[in-house]
């Protein structure tokens, strides 16, 4: 934790933080080279210009996906996380957070393991990213509900220049067991805005917010907006997960707190959390189908057919009209590079225990579906280029550690190479075995070998055997491999752990001029002579 905390540090860039002001005028100043009339970078400084200069918002750094400070999360999820000790009172009064009241910026989040999870249905449809952008404003005992609701109409339909008669505001319809009573006051204000068959109540999964157990917590209005210009009333639609009515926008109303008991207190001091999901609102204001059609994913998933020499261009089919299941690859390896590059960028690497592993996950998903494109060995970390090219403008982190992000990936792509051939024949001759005895189900003791022998991820397992229409036994997938850690377990206890070298450490002796060392030696058995030019301490992982 300590080392992970001195490389933050060391990487932070606190002169842009502390110059955010010159950062908003950057924003108004900016030229966009694009056909588009709302292009993404366009709708990004939008939203955080309306804020910043308009409504009298300190715009805030997006804080790293790594987080510093907080075992509580794999990754940054939301765009209050970096805000949490204002929520739970955990400030001293010297502490720059103490002044803040009101606040905007464009979080990257990461939701892959844990609560938030989105992993495994990336590519199986056209709006779930790994990877995403969060755009949001805060109130922290300042405004509340009115100023909240009247400022994002205004954002959306004056600005942006949305239809108002294909929006829909959802609000807390009320709790009978908790005592909750209707969000009454979302309602009338939106009422203000919408017609009446148009402001739908939803219950507390879907419109009352908690930070965890306990905690800040309180109602939510979500706007949500019909992808198509029919007419049509698509109330029926609203939080149905269909792919043309999608929400857009998510505020909260922070106004309780949950007690240890369950119960829910008042606070003293009211905030309002917002979220808008930057990808979806892009999709929206490109007039495009989904968020893969937009100039956020288009060049990513050109370069992609490029590295892959795929005959077939990308084509947004899903489901059953995605026959070769070229679409779905497309949209993995777009969504995978792009969390990769931000996660390692930010402090994260392959690995075997909690976010380092979720990372490996990401990274032989990502190297698997593009094999099934066409892509050789290397191709996957030849897209870090692209998206660093795409978000480096608002994100200048990436551009500082390109080189060492596509050394990581690059390694482990080519450590997952070594067998991933090996591992789907031996995949293929499982299905090919059960399809002769009539079975459609994956044993737990196969996806387990698939693991520990060729470094399969169970969730990879689980999407190569949806591909063949088939399943995996995961209750036994999960037993077998509690046998595993108990025998790996075991021998650890005799095991001598060896300093090794990580991909920092290799790029730093490179810069050093340090050649690799000359092994040859190692199979004549004579004494050399050889000179030491640079000791390794593993304990403080410094030279």
């Amino acid at each position: 934790i300590l080392n992970r905390t001195i490389q933050w540090v060391q990487n932070y860039d606190f002169a842009s933080q502390a110059q955010q002001q010159p950062q908003s005028q950057r924003i108004e100043e900016q030229k966009y080279d694009s056909t588009l009339k709302w292009p993404a970078d366009k709708v990004r400084d939008t939203f955080i210009n309306y804020f910043s200069q308009k409504c009298q918002h300190q715009f805030m750094k997006s804080s790293p996906v790594v987080p510093v400070d907080d075992p509580t999360l794999l990754f940054t999820n939301a765009g209050m996380n970096q805000f949490k000790p204002i929520f739970l009172g955990q400030l001293t009064d010297d502490d720059p957070l103490s002044k803040l009241r009101r606040a905007c910026n464009s979080q990257k989040c990461i939701r892959a393991g844990g609560k938030h999870n989105d992993l495994d249905d990336v590519g199986k449809d056209t709006y779930h990213h790994t990877f995403f952008e969060m755009l949001g404003n805060w109130s922290f005992g300042d405004y509340f509900k009115k100023e909240a609701i009247e400022m994002a109409w205004d954002l959306l339909v004056n600005v942006y220049g949305l239809q108002p008669s294909r929006m829909y505001a959802t609000y807390f319809g009320g709790n009978a067991s908790t005592g909750l009573e209707p969000d009454e006051e979302a309602r009338q204000l939106w009422l203000q805005y919408l017609p009446e068959s148009r402001v739908l109540p939803f219950d507390m999964k879907d419109n009352f917010w908690e930070m965890g157990e306990t905690g800040p917590c309180g109602p939510c209005t979500e706007i949500h907006y019909d992808r198509l210009d029919t007419g049509r009333d698509a109330s029926a639609l609203v939080n149905m997960d269909d792919a043309s009515v999608i929400e857009i926008w998510n505020l909260v109303f922070i106004q309780f707190n949950r007690n240890d008991d369950g119960s829910l207190q008042l606070l003293p001091n009211k905030h309002v959390d917002t979220g808008m999901g930057f990808e979806r609102i892009t999709s929206i204001l490109q007039d495009v189908d989904s968020n893969y059609d937009t100039d956020v994913f288009l060049p990513i998933l050109d370069e992609i057919q490029r590295k892959t020499k795929c005959a077939t261009p990308y084509q947004g089919k899903v489901g059953g009209d995605d026959v070769t299941g070229f679409d779905m690859a497309y949209r993995v390896v777009a969504d995978h590079i792009r969390t990769l590059t931000f996660a390692v960028t930010d402090g994260a690497a392959p690995g075997n225990q909690g976010r380092d592993h979720v990372v490996r996950r990401i990274c032989r998903r990502g190297v698997r579906f593009g094999k099934k494109l066409g892509g050789e060995i290397g191709f996957f970390k030849d897209l870090v280029d692209v998206v660093i090219t795409q978000m480096s403008g608002f994100f200048p982190e990436l551009a500082k550690k390109q080189e060492i992000v596509k050394s990581i990936i690059e390694k482990e792509e080519r450590l997952f190479s070594r067998t991933l051939n090996n591992g789907e024949k031996r995949f293929k001759f499982e299905v090919d075995r059960l399809r002769q005895q009539g079975k459609a189900e994956i044993d737990g003791r196969v996806a387990c070998t698939l693991y520990t022998t060729f470094g399969f991820p169970i969730d990879l397992t689980v999407l190569m055997a949806e591909e063949q229409g088939m399943t995996v036994n995961l209750d036994a997938y999960h037993a077998e491999m509690q046998k595993e850690q108990e025998k790996s377990a075991k021998r650890g206890n005799d095991r001598v752990e060896f300093a090794t070298l990580g991909d920092n450490e290799r790029v730093y002796l490179q810069n050093h001029n340090v050649q690799e060392t000359d092994d040859s030696f190692k199979y004549n058995w004579r004494d050399i002579e050889c000179n030491v030019v640079a000791i390794f301490d593993s304990n403080r992982r410094t030279f």
